[in-house]
């Protein structure tokens, strides 16, 4: 069975469902100028290393360049970004996580959006966040983790 090109209608999003549930892992593609494409595999290197790259791979297709604001295309099991979204790759990584709870959420036909979504997802990125931080033997990447961590525990969401 083939992943479908679009997952938009109840059956494209049944047939995802089912693939993903056999372990469907997409080749994550990267679309963009050559600076942002460089940016986002580091990005995509901190993922790995956090041990998060199999979920990423299994919702999200791609992650494309766009002058606007980052946003995740359900349609496309993609995430649409700008280059300023990835220049820190420890943020961006944690981000890519992010969308890629929302895509799991989308499939699983769950509310995806609103108060309660958003502080799982956010959940997911700050547990993100500790796996890079526990691993990283890198001590940019490390503080970074701990700055980000921080933040999060100042937000209301991350209760």
């Amino acid at each position: 069975m083939e992943f479908p090109k679009r997952i938009y209608t109840d059956e494209e999003v049944k047939k995802a469902r089912e693939l993903v549930d056999q372990g469907y892992k997409h080749r994550i593609s990267v679309k963009g100028n050559p600076v942002f494409q460089q940016k986002v595999k580091r990005a995509l290197e901190l993922v790995k290393k956090a041990g998060y790259y199999d979920f990423l791979s299994t919702y999200i297709r791609g992650i494309e360049e766009v002058d606007g604001l980052t946003q995740l295309r359900n349609a496309d099991a993609a995430i649409w970004t700008n280059l300023y979204a990835v220049e820190n790759p420890v943020d961006a990584a944690s981000m890519f996580i992010q969308k890629a709870c929302h895509m799991k959420e989308y499939l699983e036909l769950k509310h995806y959006y609103g108060g309660e979504a958003e502080k799982r997802s956010v959940g997911k990125r700050i547990e993100f966040l500790k796996a890079l931080r526990s691993r990283s033997q890198e001590k940019e990447v490390v503080a970074e983790c701990d700055r980000l961590l921080d933040l999060w525990r100042e937000s209301s969401l991350a209760y």
